[in-house]
């Protein structure tokens, strides 16, 4: 397998770095002079690269024997132009809609250059679109830790990937605590606090429900990572399914809980504390996803289950897949096509994770795959979708880049 846009194949072919200009244009020359190795080794190869020379590349990479199509998006990390930001669909914590549907509304942060598919999420029922992991976007909080992997930029700007776990608190007036989830589904033994993210209201059927306002002066919504809130009481229900409203929270407690957690009567001050371990605080950037598949810049060995899943068999299985990597000089937003016999079978985690390594990663992250994989670069979807079009997904990472908004490049789309 051959990769061109890496420091490795750089020093192979005895080329220094002077500028990515002149690196481009012998991209160009070493194409040529390859292609017919590669064809006798059964590798039918496509190169393509941002001829702007801005710092961001799209690459398909194809191998005809296998068969596999590749769509790599390399992003140089020192260009300042760049962020890496997570986007969900509606702009909230809930809803499902295709990637492309996605970019346009992401323009508020920037202009979208590219994007990938982001985590794991519900399909159905009214939490649809409700990510299974931790996701943060544009510094607001709009789902919670679940204990999985998760990928996130910290406040000095550098790339995690690790397991993420909840201390989400609730202090009552009596001194005692009680966990919380956010902006999901419900359970009848558990609390859920839902913020204006999750829509028009709670969605939820029974239980206590306690409308919250701002008890101070304090920082208030949107929620953010690593915070402490004080709150107050200003309504209770107890018919679930409470409206939302700008500026108003509201902790919903399952039925199942009602007679072991603190009364409260309107007016009681409540204590929120959003941390997580470890900490998220200062990030403008998260979302879930796993498993890492390459550490310090070598293979995971993924750990088998006490019983059988699908979610650990499909992992030895070929589909669809998408990851995020990272080293010291590029983050890689990597989409394998699968389930097309004449296109791309796809790849399991462990063919994905040496490919991975291969690329240049350092670190890397498995992202939602199957049909949910799509990769989008430069105006339209570059991938093949193996349901034959998007699907309807929940979030997506996207590359922007800062300054003035190109309307031609921020809400091109091609059919």
């Amino acid at each position: 397998m051959l990769i061109l846009a890496t420091n490795p194949l750089r020093k192979n072919l005895g080329f220094a770095w002077q500028s990515r200009g002149e690196w481009t244009c012998r991209c160009f020359l070493v194409v040529q002079l390859l292609a017919a190795v590669l064809a006798a080794r059964g590798v039918e190869f496509s190169f393509r690269a941002d001829v702007s020379d801005s710092g961001l590349r799209y690459t398909n990479y194809r191998v005809a024997d296998v068969p596999w199509s590749i769509h790599v998006i390399q992003l140089e990390r020192s260009n300042a132009q760049f962020e890496i930001r997570s986007i969900h669909a509606g702009g909230g914590a809930l809803g499902l809609t295709p990637l492309s549907d996605q970019i346009g509304p992401a323009s508020r942060l920037g202009v979208p250059v590219a994007a990938v598919n982001g985590d794991f999420y519900t399909r159905d029922g009214a939490y649809a679109g409700d990510p299974r992991g931790a996701q943060i976007v544009d510094g607001e909080l709009v789902s919670a830790p679940g204990g999985g992997v998760c990928f996130w930029i910290n406040a000095l700007g550098q790339p995690q990937a690790t397991n993420v776990s909840s201390l989400f608190q609730i202090t009552w007036p009596d001194g005692t605590r009680s966990s919380f989830g956010l902006n999901g589904e419900r359970p009848a033994n558990a609390i859920e606090l839902y913020t204006p993210a999750t829509g028009t209201s709670t969605h939820t059927t029974g239980g206590r429900e306690l409308t919250l306002e701002q008890a101070d002066h304090l920082p208030w919504l949107p929620l953010r990572t690593g915070r402490i809130y004080k709150t107050r009481v200003r309504e209770i229900r107890e018919s679930g399914d409470t409206q939302l409203a700008p500026g108003i929270m509201v902790l919903s407690i399952g039925p199942a809980l009602s007679g072991s957690v603190s009364r409260v009567e309107t007016g009681a001050v409540l204590t929120i504390s959003t941390a997580s371990s470890p900490s998220l605080q200062g990030a403008k950037t998260a979302i879930g996803g796993g498993p890492v598949l390459v550490r310090n810049g070598k293979r995971q060995k993924l750990s088998r289950p006490v019983a059988e899943s699908y979610e650990f068999s499909s992992m030895m299985e070929r589909h669809p897949r998408t990851a995020i990597g990272w080293n010291q000089s590029y983050f890689f937003l990597v989409e394998v096509d699968g389930r097309q016999k004449d296109l791309s079978i796809g790849m399991t985690l462990d063919e994905l994770s040496a490919y991975l390594v291969k690329l240049g990663c350092d670190e890397a992250m498995n992202l939602d795959g199957g049909g949910s994989a799509t990769l989008w670069y430069d105006g339209k979807v570059r991938n093949s979708p193996c349901d034959g079009r998007e699907r309807a997904i929940a979030n997506a990472l996207i590359v922007v880049k800062k300054g003035p908004k190109s309307q031609n490049h921020a809400a091109r789309r091609e059919p």
